[in-house]
């Protein structure tokens, strides 16, 4: 991944500590790796991303939601103050793309075998999640807004936000599944659990499938108060969930 080489991101950078870090420490993962290790390193890479607001990801060189391989490309307008959400922006998904005013709503690095993926929640970026894998271990690690989230559950290294506030992300499902079946690629499972993070109220839960729920691409819909589980994109078409929750209210 390529870092920023020019001077477009100088004048932003000048005002924002966390971005000038960001920069810094990115740009030194190799040196980095080797000085305190791979672990250490990509845990204080979270925190810093924990901090660090969409523009200083952009100053900093990673990949945007245009283009995930590539550094920002409109930094004369990314870099301007951003403006009023709008339901165009995909305020209810938190996406955001480029090239808009405050930056794109969704940011990847990969270097050194290491892999990273931030997501902004819509509504002003008031929540942010930061995923992070050392290909060589193998299990995705994921902070929202700095705490640590869903240990030991075999996420996805990406993610979703809902309405500003919930944060969807798919998990190995359970070996006793009786459709369970098994492959490459970062989620095992081809019968996958669902993580749904509640950032209003800080706190988390993990829904697994029953032997009868065939959760191969299972999708979460915002419906109301309610949270619906649905099985894979078809059923949401049809609106066959198999689960509906209640969404508890927002603080006020």
């Amino acid at each position: 991944m390529p870092v920023v080489r020019d001077e477009a991101w100088s004048e932003w950078l000048r005002q924002s500590p966390p971005g000038d870090e960001l920069l810094a420490w990115w740009r030194q993962a190799g040196d980095g790796t080797r000085r305190i290790g791979r672990e250490a390193y990509g845990e204080r890479l979270a925190v810093l991303l924990s901090a660090a607001a969409p523009r200083d990801c952009a100053a900093a060189g990673f990949g945007c939601t245009r283009r995930m391989d590539r550094v920002c490309r409109e930094p004369s307008v990314c870099r301007l103050d951003p403006v009023a959400p709008s339901a165009a922006e995909g305020v209810a998904r938190g996406e955001r793309e480029g090239p808009v005013p405050g930056a794109c709503g969704g940011f990847h690095g990969f270097r050194d075998d290491f892999e990273v993926h931030v997501r902004f929640s819509g509504g002003g970026d008031r929540h942010r999640a930061v995923f992070w894998r050392d290909t060589a271990a193998s299990a995705v690690r994921l902070r929202v807004d700095g705490i640590l989230v869903g240990s030991g559950a075999g996420l996805d290294s990406y993610g979703h936000w809902l309405d500003d506030r919930f944060l969807v992300v798919q998990a190995e499902g359970p070996d006793s599944h009786p459709r369970q079946s098994y492959g490459p690629g970062t989620l095992v499972t081809g019968i996958v659990s669902v993580l749904i993070h509640d950032a209003a109220h800080g706190s988390t839960r993990i829904l697994i499938p029953e032997p009868h729920e065939r959760w191969t691409d299972p999708q979460v819909v915002l419906a109301g108060a309610t949270l619906r589980v649905y099985a894979t994109r078809e059923a949401v078409a049809a609106d066959v969930p198999d689960r509906i929750l209640p969404a508890r209210p927002a603080p006020e």
